[in-house]
This record gives C-alpha cells, structure tokens and sequence, in this order.
C-alpha cells in the first residue's frame, strides 16, 4: 500500500463515526495540530494541538459534532503524495450549531508511518473562519 492509499484509508477512518476504526489508523503518540485559536478551537473551548490517539478520536466523535450538528460536507480538490507525506486540499461546508452556513477551504498534511497517521497539520483562512461562525459577535466558545 503506498502512503497516498495509507492516507485516504486515514482519511475515509476519520470520518467513518467508529472509535476503534480511527483509533486503529493513528499511532499511540499522534499527533494534530491547527492554527494557534482557529475558529473552531474557540468555539469549543477546544486545544489547536491533539496529542495522542485518544485526544484526536475524543475530538472527532465528541467535540466535533457540537460545533457542526449534521457533519461536514468534503468536495475534495486535490491529494498529493511524496514520499511519507500526503497533502489533502478540499472544500469543507456545513450548517454551524448555530445555523450559520459554513464553507471554507483546508489543506491537511499528514504524515505517515506506515499505515497510520503519525502527524497532521491542518491549514485554513482563519479570519474567514471566525467570520463565519462568530459573525461580528466576539469570538468565545459557543458550544
């Protein structure tokens, strides 16, 4: 399997709803990090770093759905593989907690260690993101 085929099955894992399914594609010291006080972070009350299989699985199933209720729809745009290292650029969209429409750009970068995700670097506009789910309120958790 090569890392790009590793990464997708990561990927489809994340998303499959299935504690020990994603667990089983992270390795035990995992790791994610986003932008210092994204959006998402602040309206979780939520760390911008996961370390560890079980901060990112607790993150995903638990913390993730109070900020986006109904998931989260990926338009994939582009997946690219060198070596280790798989790049995932695609456009998210969903309905917020707070039923404002959601749609913004991300770059993913994981980094493998054989079939699993040891590293993931996320990327995103952040001011459009806290644009659109905290309006002109004062960005603080809301969830």
């Amino acid at each position: 399997m090569t890392s790009r085929e590793a990464a997708i099955a990561v990927w489809r894992a994340l998303g499959s709803g299935d504690a020990d399914r994603i667990r089983a594609v992270l390795t035990d010291d995992a790791e994610w990090r986003a932008p210092n006080d994204n959006a998402t972070a602040v309206a979780l009350g939520v760390t911008h770093h996961m370390i560890g299989a079980e901060a990112i699985v607790r993150f995903i199933l638990d913390d993730y759905p109070r900020l986006f209720p109904n998931g989260m729809h990926i338009e994939p745009i582009s997946v690219t593989a060198e070596d280790n290292r798989v790049i995932f650029e695609q456009r998210q969209s969903a309905t917020l907690a707070n039923g404002r429409a959601y749609a913004l750009d991300y770059v993913f970068i994981f980094e493998m260690a054989g079939s699993r995700v040891r590293r993931i670097r996320e990327y995103m506009d952040a001011r459009s993101g806290y644009n659109q789910i905290f309006g002109t309120a004062t960005p603080g958790r809301i969830v």
